[in-house]
């Protein structure tokens, strides 16, 4: 049935056996079987999988030839896996108990502590604890001895068989650290709770790791306030005598402790709080402490024994009850004083909140009825065919949102009078909107799913065997949970595909009852494992999430007991199974389940299976490898596998890779976890190197059979990992060499810290420990192994490594160590793994023939787990170079370097990722960023470690020297300098050169460093910029032309500079006219393509004229064709800034004001402002705008225009204008002269006079005088005209005549020219001034 992974010795199996009469295998079966019923076979049991210490059949050999592999993450694991033995001195009392002839109905207490990880058992009256993940060859066992007081009947010294039933609880006093901690460091401080469930005597540890120190406390309290209760309610027999000898016996005979659970006081040492339900419907509270035990009963509605329904319903039991309590695993944190616990009672869910305190309050939250006449609710009762409905056991899932009851239904069949019992599984979850921490409401849970059926129609089983049945949740698959029934069987439900599928765990009678089951921690903490079972004589067995999905089927018996099982076959059925096929395993229990699960297994979707065709390939390369080992011929190899379709399939799952990782993670079959990790260790150097050989054969297998061709063409990806192989292979060489050199005490570093035992101690260690305890806890079937023996074969996983330095690098250097063991600590792994990368890198470059063709390809060390976890290192160096003062210069020294290195290979992983996603076409915009600020944070801090260091110096000498302090300086950063270069780190690049004051240097790395946009060199010409270092910024330009055209570029305001250096005066003059009229600054400082925080350059108005007057000497100068035309536009602008300044004298000085002075106005911009300001003055200057901005800008603002001519006859008073002209009679020429200086006149002679200039156009084209004088035919549709415009004045009724002459002698009047206007300007192209 169970198979485990590897085989054991037949003599170490049975060494601790003792001498058995007629071959049997244990005094138990003896005493079961009749002397002549020996099996045909020596030391078999009678029936079911033989217990593993045995010498039966070889576990190996119970497995088919087809599913044995020495991966062990390979075998088959539809079967459940052997994981864990016992230690060596429970085996002992085991044997003991068994020549001392043990009762064989004896009861034994066991079980499993998940959050500890913590097995317990009990063996006659010693009481044995151990570590169930730890390896068998690191695992210590604690023992001790159960006070004498606790016999049942009183004598003191004699040890009481029958009363070996106890509820256990342990009590982790470090719980506020996480659970992964243990890896690295086992628990040391943990106590014990635990309650005899007949006796009902408490025994409290404070401290099990210091039990000869510290003795255990005991009581009975519990049953003498249980005999004053019934004394008090008058149920207690006169006879006083009685009750002094045998009160507490009999009060034992009414009622057993159902449940215990406990929890730690985080505000006291060592002490906790425990509650207890008993059968009788009380809940008591133990408060538990180093001074002693007290206990007293919770009184909150608790149900009494002869209570019934509110009904008074009979369907509904009471004695028993309550029969479960539980923590709610929802809790705010671990130092959250106050915890939920929840009850189950014969008819409901009772939830309580407890303070952890010495208070020990005690308030009920929330009760939920399951039971009753409301189906929605719960389990429905009064419905025909019931009779009695027992809700048995409840757990909570790992979040504390779903709470799950078992549920037994005693039935009777109407038709025909058969009876039996239904078992069911009920979930409830919290209604939405109800916060768990403080649920409010009458009515907090609801289903979350129809109530699955576990068994339909299952065999009677009488209360005490239903009452014996406990329920665990929380393993694999999601969702399943595990049902422990009373005579030693475990069964996992789980619901999948619309239907209870069921998978029964179960052993034979002579390796004992199923104990408890919990659940493996996952390997990353974020979900349970596989589920792990605890048996009585057979250790810890695993139940493989797979075995669950293909063995689950319908039960073939109607029993959750071993009550009919196969297990209770005839033993010459067994015989006969032996005999015909001596060399096959023996079917399991359930055998018709096995075979259902064999039927069913082709369509489970939710399993990941390979291919047929793929396992084929494989069986046929690895048959083909094999002969090609013994006889050195590949004939026709390449054609079979081409036949085979070997070549179809890329990456991991390729044949050629499968068997590549086959090689390098072969389990060593000479290595045994009982020899101790010393013993083990010594040939791991052996065995990496014999995995090495074989590597290289392989690869000379595919290259002399032409596979490695076929391969570089077809499978890049695939080869690629092949070769990896290697590389990790020569990593965990050099890396098992590095750990031998620091276990011996020869590792150059800062001093051992760790005290006497190197060999298993310290960083490397710890994170192979971590490393280790990872894979076996994601691969059962490795359980049973070491972790250095998983670590050291799990090859292809090395980047596991650097997932624990970035996931659980505080466990391995904690803030708590001292500040020089860090130090040791952090040097240790940044040697590890600067090992690994050089082992890898000289793998690569000595087999660089081998590789394909790297393009698009991610080496493994560039893969985003390598590099989280060397940047998790790195920051935790960084940080420790501020507590370097405390070091010697050499250590310091060391220490640099160990992290200088470290950051190299940080940014070669970088690197090469962010290679191979540009060569792929990836996104990688967020990687680049990312890895440009780590590369400086890196760099910049060492580069300051080195500073520091050398001022220190400079000051501790007598003679301070600048000579000397840059030779020191250059001496230390040389290597800095180097990966700076390699990796574009300019900022680190330009202050070393700036500290050492070397030109030199600066510009031979200048020349080193011509990357792309300019390299190094546009980086220093930034810096010099921006230090204002202008002159030798353009010095430095001449040796570097082209980078200084492409700086210039982003820079106009030294671009001209550069022209006229260059005698380009046209191009200047371009140059300043840009610049002057640039917007928002992008022409002086434009940072967008290159890698700058500078600050800009402030334009200001006299700046830009400033530029404007350069850019008309530059244009005189260069005197090509069109310059008059150029000077003419310069000209205008210049008049157009002009008139900037002037509307700014006119403007208060305010907020508006400082925002104008700092930036340049558009023409409309500024020609609002006139109008706004109503100056006579500007007014008229507003029409300047039109006139010296382009032909396009006249054309599109016609409306503004208009405007400004509104304003224009408004700034004179026309009618009074008109009453004047009348009163005083004027003459023609009085008439002109008035006239003459009003603004419209002006404007008009401006625009429309002889002398006015515009560019690309009249104003009479776009608004005539008057609308009979338009020329062209396109206006005189549309009412426009100047004379229009002034017909909506106010005073054109009556001064109309006036304001039209006006215009029309100002059109025809030229003197107006004489205050100068602007030249004529061609605006078409896009320009900044429109």
């Amino acid at each position: 049935m169970f198979s485990p992974p590897s085989k054991r010795s037949s003599l170490s199996a049975r060494k601790n056996v003792p001498v058995q009469r007629d071959g049997n295998s244990t005094p138990l079966a003896e005493n079961r079987r009749p002397m002549h019923d020996s099996p045909a076979v020596p030391n078999r049991p009678a029936t079911g999988t033989p217990a593993p210490w045995v010498s039966r059949l070889s576990t190996l050999a119970r497995i088919p030839p087809a599913k044995r592999s020495d991966r062990g993450d390979e075998v088959d694991a539809v079967q459940p896996v052997y994981v864990g033995e016992f230690p060596q001195v429970v085996r002992e009392a085991q044997v003991m108990s068994l020549q001392n002839h043990v009762p064989a109905d004896a009861s034994i207490s066991g079980g499993m502590d998940k959050e500890t990880s913590l097995a317990w058992i009990i063996c006659g009256n010693r009481l044995f604890i151990w570590n169930y993940l730890s390896p068998a060859a690191s695992r210590k066992c604690i023992v001790l001895d159960l006070p004498s007081t606790t016999s049942e009947n009183g004598d003191t010294g004699r040890s009481s068989f029958q009363t070996n039933d106890w509820l256990l609880c342990v009590l982790n006093w470090h719980s506020s650290k996480e659970n992964v901690s243990k890896v690295v460091q086992q628990s040391n401080s943990a106590g014990i709770v635990m309650c005899n469930k007949k006796t009902h005597t408490l025994i409290f540890w404070p401290d099990i790791y210091n039990a000869d120190r510290i003795p255990p406390l005991t009581s009975v309290a519990i049953s003498d306030l249980e005999a004053t209760k019934l004394l008090q309610n008058g149920k207690a027999i006169a006879n006083k005598q009685w009750q002094k000898d045998k009160l507490g016996h009999n009060v034992a005979k009414l009622c057993s402790i159902n449940s215990l659970i406990a929890s730690a006081i985080p505000a006291a040492t060592n002490s906790c709080i425990a509650l207890a339900c008993s059968s009788n419907g009380v809940l008591w509270r133990l408060l538990c402490s180093p001074s002693g035990i007290q206990c007293s009963q919770i009184e909150h509605g608790m149900p009494n024994i002869y209570s019934q329904g509110s009904d008074n319903s009979p369907l509904v039991a009471s004695k028993g009850y309550p029969r479960s309590l539980t923590w709610h695993s929802f809790r705010r944190s671990l130092d959250d004083p106050t915890r939920q616990f929840l009850l189950l009672t014969n008819r409901e869910i009772q939830c309580f909140a407890v303070k952890l305190s010495s208070e020990f309050d005690v308030s009920k939250l929330w009760s939920h009825e399951i039971v009753g006449t409301d189906g929605d609710l719960g389990i429905q009762k009064d419905l025909a065919g019931q009779k009695r409905i027992w809700p048995i056991d409840l757990d909570v899932d790992s979040d504390g949102k779903v709470i799950t009851i078992l549920i037994a239904i005693f039935c009777k069949d109407r038709v025909t009078s058969s009876s039996y019992t239904e078992y069911s599984l009920l979930t409830m979850q919290y209604k939405s909107g109800v916060d768990i921490a403080k649920p409010i409401g009458e009515k907090i849970l609801e289903k979350k799913a129809p109530i699955q059926v576990i068994i339909t129609k299952a065999r009677v089983e009488d209360e005490e065997f239903l009452f014996l049945m406990r329920l665990k949740v929380g393993g694999k698959p999601a969702g399943s949970a595990v049902i422990l029934s009373g005579d030693g069987t475990a069964t996992v439900s789980h619901y999948w595909r619309n239907s209870t599928k069921l998978y029964q765990f179960d052993l034979p009678y002579d390796a004992g009852k199923v104990l408890d089951a919990s659940v493996f921690p996952s390997s990353d903490d974020s979900e349970d494992g596989a589920w792990a079972v605890f048996t009585e004589k057979a250790g810890i067995w695993a139940i493989p999430e797979r075995a669950v999905l293909l063995g689950g089927v319908e039960p073939p018996e109607r029993s959750l007991s071993r009550k009919g099982s196969s297990n209770d076959g005839s033993l010459q059925d067994e015989r006969r199974n032996v005999s015909v096929a001596g060399h096959i395993a023996p079917r399991r229990a359930s055998s018709e389940a096995w075979d259902a699960g064999d039927r069913q297994r082709g369509g489970l979707s939710g399993v990941a299976r390979r291919s047929p065709q793929d396992e084929e390939s494989e069986a046929l390369l690895s048959q083909l490898f094999h002969d090609f080992l013994l006889s050195g011929q590949v004939d026709g190899v390449l054609d079979k596998l081409k036949n085979s379709r070997a070549f179809e399939r890329e990456g991991e799952i390729n044949v050629f890779t499968r068997t590549s990782k086959s090689i390098v993670d072969t389990l060593a079959k000479h290595w045994t976890t009982t020899r101790g990790s010393e013993i083990a260790l010594s040939v791991v150097s052996t065995q990496l190197v014999e995995k090495q050989q074989k590597h290289q054969k392989f690869l000379q297998f595919l290259a002399l059979s032409k596979c490695h061709e076929e391969l570089c063409i077809r499978q890049r990806e695939s080869l690629q990992i092949i070769m990896e192989h290697g590389e990790k292979l020569a990593g965990m060489i050099q890396l098992r060499e590095l750990q031998n050199m620091i276990s011996h005490g020869s590792a150059s570093g800062l001093g051992n810290y760790y005290g006497s035992d190197t060999r298993t101690s310290g960083a490397l260690w710890d994170l192979i420990q971590l490393v280790g305890e990872k894979a076996r806890r994601h691969t059962v079937l490795l359980m049973d192994r070491d972790n250095a023996e998983v670590f050291y074969s799990k090859v292809s996983d090395l980047e596991e490594v650097f997932h624990c330095l970035e996931r659980q690098l505080k466990y391995v250097i904690s803030e708590d160590m001292p500040i020089l063991v860090q130090f040791q600590k952090s040097h240790e792994l940044s040697n590890a793994c600067v090992t690994l990368f050089s082992a890898a890198s000289q793998y690569r470059s000595e087999h660089h023939l081998w590789y394909p063709p790297p393009e698009g390809l991610t080496p493994w060390y560039s893969k985003s787990i390598v590099w989280g976890g060397l940047w998790s290192l790195a920051s935790l160096m960084r940080a420790l170079l501020n507590e370097t003062s405390r070091l010697d210069d050499s250590a310091r020294l060391d220490f640099y370097s160990n992290l200088e290195v470290l950051s190299e290979v940080l940014l070669e992983s970088y690197s090469n990722a962010i290679t191979a996603k540009i060569e792929r076409k990836e996104e990688h915009k967020k990687l680049l960023e990312e890895y440009w600020n780590r590369r400086d944070t890196l760099l910049d801090s060492l580069y300051q470690q080195v500073k520091n260091f050398v001022q220190a110096k400079l000051q501790e000498s007598t003679i301070e020297s600048e000579e000397k302090y840059k030779d020191m300086l250059i001496k230390l950063s040389s290597r800095l300098l180097s990966i700076a270069k390699r990796h574009g780190a300019y900022q680190t690049m330009w202050s070393i050169c700036c500290d050492v004051n070397d030109s030199e240097l600066l510009q031979s790395l200048m020349h080193e460093s011509m990357g792309p946009k300019g390299g190094f060199t546009c980086f220093v010409f930034e810096q010099l910029y921006e230090s204002k270092q202008l002159s030798k910024l353009m010095r430095l330009g001449e040796e570097f032309q082209d980078e200084l055209a492409t700086f210039l570029k982003q820079h106009q305001d030294l671009l001209w500079l550069h022209e006229v250096f260059l005698h380009q005066f046209s191009s200047a003059s371009e140059t300043l006219h840009a610049l002057s009229l640039s917007k928002d600054d992008r022409s002086i400082s434009s940072i967008e393509e290159i890698e700058s925080n500078g600050s800009r350059c402030k334009l200001t108005l006299a700046k830009r004229k400033h530029f404007l007057n350069l850019a008309k000497i530059s244009a005189m100068a260069g005197r090509n064709v069109g310059y008059e035309l150029k000077v003419k536009r310069i000209e205008a602008d210049l008049n157009i800034l002009q008139l900037q300044e002037e509307i700014l004298r006119h403007i208060d000085d305010n907020e508006e004001k400082q925002s104008m002075e700092q930036k340049l106005l558009s023409p409309i911009d500024l020609i609002e402002q006139c109008l706004k300001i109503q100056n006579r003055e500007l007014a008229l200057r507003a029409f300047d705008v039109f006139s010296w901005t382009s032909a396009s800008f006249l054309r599109s603002n016609t409306s503004l225009l208009e405007e400004c001519w509104r304003n224009a006859a408004n700034q004179d008073d026309w009618g009074k204008l008109h009453q004047m002209s009348i009163t005083e009679g004027w003459s023609d020429e009085r008439t002109f002269e008035i006239l003459k200086e009003k603004i419209l006149f002006q404007a008009s002679s401006q625009c429309y006079g002889p002398d006015a200039e515009t560019f690309e156009g009249r104003f009479d084209e776009v608004l005539p005088l008057r609308q009979e004088s338009s020329e062209l035919s396109n206006f005189k549709d549309t009412g426009s005209s100047l004379e229009a415009v002034l017909m909506q004045h106010k005073d054109f009724p009556d001064a109309g005549k006036l304001m039209v002459t006006a215009i029309m002698l100002g059109s025809v009047w030229g003197s107006s020219s004489e205050d100068g206007s602007p030249t004529g300007m061609n605006y078409d192209e896009p320009y900044p001034m429109e």
